[in-house]
């Protein structure tokens, strides 16, 4: 079990509230205010990290919709004017208007994603929220994060794969390759996660500008060559294809929403770089690059038919066919490094609302708290996605899965804002039917020709959605039923301060007890007096207290309430902690310290004692015997807490009680 807090701070106990805060007010991972960087540097930057996916679209979208179902979407001027009209009002209303315009509004004290969202929330509505819009706001949020890892599955295999499907156009190298190249490529990329993205992500921003002025450069040339492709911008061009070939408009559909692929991850990761830069480098680089190459694509396909094979290399000269293959290979890479990052910080924010159990976290930048490496997620992503590639073999085929994916989660995304802007922004009930329909239709219509690949790979994601919703909700359930008993095991601290800790002796030294509950006594506490009878001169019960947001300023940081009289030596310390804040217990520990010299303890002398809560099994009916196999599973591969709470081991002790579920 975690020693953290999960309950929500009302509004006196915690930091002013972030929604109030300006964007030079974000803070740093020592919770002092970042230091702001130059506008370009964070656009640069966010070309690197934000846009890598939906940056790669080109690469497999038109493609993807023209090979679908044995070529029902045709290459004629009818078919090929709808295809390019809806790519452009996809990208126009569903990233530009929804996600751009509305969705990253709503921001947790800077910070992006489902899961950011749906604290967010339930903060704001506060803890006299009604059971039933709380459990809507987990679920949603649940299910929407599940999807999430399948989206990180999934891109770096159909990435990587799409790139190295360059060289069949090529024809200068053996097609034998594409399979072990993509393979090495994607071991390269996940070995090199431990140096951290900040090392790795330096060069990622001009490489991408690159890219996108290469996107624009190689599709300016058929625009110009055939301007009547530029008529697709109407949007009548959309609705005559859905009005005259309804069948075979929604199986384009079902491949035109790949174009939007990396929408949620321009909200997940806003937290490194801030709205503004996000939304100039969209307004002004990716868009623009993005549209210029559909276009160039469909321009070509009506000059060429025979392009449809693989619209997006065939855009280019035969000699220019490789370097575009290695341009395209390092493109993916670094789409791939933005899911990647994605799923390590969704991790870190699932351990911290009690969704999933401890993790080991290791910082990788000293300036930017959101760039961290979770290796036991590092791992089960680079076995699963070498499995698709393996498996699927080609990026067409992994099509079907991904596009499943993508619409179920911007679906889940906006039924979550919509809670978000109604109950807390207060918008008027019609704005927010409005939205409901217009956005919501669409993304609902996306879905809908989504489903009917679920027989061609579009059960993957669902399949990893369903197994990662089970062990969320499953972890959740039993830590609030294991938190229960546990809780009537320790007993009120108030009474124990009273009792048994006045009567037994004391000893010279500082112990740290690391708790989950301010109300309780830790076990090992109790324990220990109750087998020694004996207690520290020195006693400081040390809780972590998650407040939902991203983090906390350090002069917010440090709470300290001595129980009982001074005389009986008793302290609890409290640290408020955000989703990207350290659970070091030493420097909460010495920030106490420091900021309570009264206290007179030595950090660097204290003993940290931890409470183990062994769990075997029992025969009650609180959950079902599956689930409660589950749990014990999940508790016994949870991380070490002495790493996790960055104790030192030579200075760290072991108590524990024992809990049937």
């Amino acid at each position: 079990m975690s020693i953290e807090s999960t309950s929500a701070p009302s509004a006196s106990d915690g930091p002013a509230d972030p929604a109030h805060s300006h964007s030079h007010d974000r803070l740093g991972p020592d919770g002092k205010p970042r230091r702001r960087e130059p506008l370009v540097l964070l656009m640069t930057g966010a070309l690197g990290v934000v846009f890598g996916d939906i940056g790669t679209s080109p690469l497999y979208a038109l493609q993807t919709v023209f090979s679908s179902h044995h070529n029902a979407v045709a290459p004629t001027e009818g078919d090929v004017l709808g295809v390019v009209s809806m790519v452009l009002w996809c990208l126009v209303t569903i990233v530009t208007v929804t996600y751009i315009g509305l969705i990253m509004r709503a921001s947790n004290q800077g910070e992006g994603g489902i899961l950011a969202l749906a604290a967010l929330v339930l903060r704001k509505l506060g803890p006299g929220v009604g059971r039933r819009e709380a459990k809507v706001a987990l679920v949603l949020a649940v299910v929407g994060a599940s999807l999430f890892y399948g989206d990180s599955l999934i891109t770096p295999a159909i990435s990587v794969l799409s790139a190295f499907e360059g060289i069949e156009v090529a024809r200068a190298v053996p097609n034998g390759v594409i399979l072990p190249g993509a393979l090495i490529v994607l071991t390269v990329l996940f070995a090199v996660q431990r140096w951290g993205t900040a090392r790795i992500g330096g060069a990622f921003g001009p490489i991408m500008v690159i890219w996108f002025l290469s996107l624009a450069a190689m599709g300016l040339p058929h625009v110009l060559g055939n301007l009547s492709i530029l008529r697709a911008v109407s949007p009548t061009y959309a609705l005559a294809f859905m009005i005259d070939r309804p069948v075979v408009a929604f199986i384009a559909i079902g491949a035109v929403v790949l174009t939007i692929t990396g929408a949620e991850a321009l909200y997940a990761d806003m937290g490194h770089f801030g709205r503004r830069p996000i939304a100039l480098a969209w307004a002004a680089l990716v868009l623009p690059c993005l549209l210029i190459n559909y276009f160039g694509q469909g321009a070509l396909i009506l000059a060429d038919p025979a392009t449809v094979v693989n619209p997006f290399f065939s855009l280019v000269p035969d000699a220019l066919r490789l370097p575009l293959v290695a341009l395209a290979a390092t493109a993916t890479v670094i789409a791939s490094q933005a899911v990647i990052s994605g799923a390590f910080s969704v991790s870190r924010q699932a351990t911290r609302l009690s969704l999933l159990p401890r993790l080991k976290v290791t910082q990788t930048s000293t300036e930017h708290g959101g760039q961290i490496y979770v290796p036991v997620i590092n791992r089960i992503l680079f076995v699963g996605v070498l499995a698709l590639v393996v498996v699927f073999r080609s990026s067409e085929r992994l099509a079907a899965a991904y596009g499943l994916a993508v619409t179920a989660t911007i679906i889940l995304v906006l039924a979550l804002f919509l809670l978000y802007a109604r109950r807390i922004r207060r918008w008027p009930l019609w704005q927010v039917v409005t939205m409901a329909v217009v956005v919501g239709g669409i993304e609902l219509v996306l879905l809908a020709a989504n489903i009917v690949k679920i027989p061609a790979g579009g059960w993957l994601p669902l399949v990893i959605a369903g197994v990662l919703t089970t062990i969320m909700l499953t972890w959740k359930r039993g830590s609030r039923i294991m938190f229960g008993r546990r809780h009537e095991m320790e007993g009120p601290i108030s009474a124990f301060v009273e009792g048994p800790a006045r009567r037994v002796p004391r000893v010279p030294g500082l112990a740290v007890y690391p708790h989950g509950d301010a109300a309780t006594v830790p076990l090992a506490l109790r324990t220990g007096v109750a087998m020694n009878h004996v207690l520290h001169e020195n006693v400081v019960i040390l809780t972590m207290e998650h407040l939902g947001v991203p983090r906390v300023r350090a002069e917010d940081r440090i709470r300290v309430e001595r129980l009982g009289t001074p005389v009986d030596g008793i302290v609890l310390v409290t640290c408020l902690t955000g989703f990207h804040d350290s659970q070091d217990v030493p420097r909460a520990l010495a920030e106490a310290a420091a900021q309570h010299p009264e206290l007179r303890i030595d950090p660097g002398r204290a003993v940290y004692v931890l409470s183990v809560f062994r769990i075997e099994p029992g025969a009650d009916r609180c959950m079902p015997r599956w689930q409660k196999s589950l749990f014990r599973a999940l508790e016994k591969g949870s991380a070490n807490r002495t790493q996790v709470f960055h104790l030192p081991p030579e200075r760290t002790i072991v108590m524990g009680a024992e809990a049937v579920l």
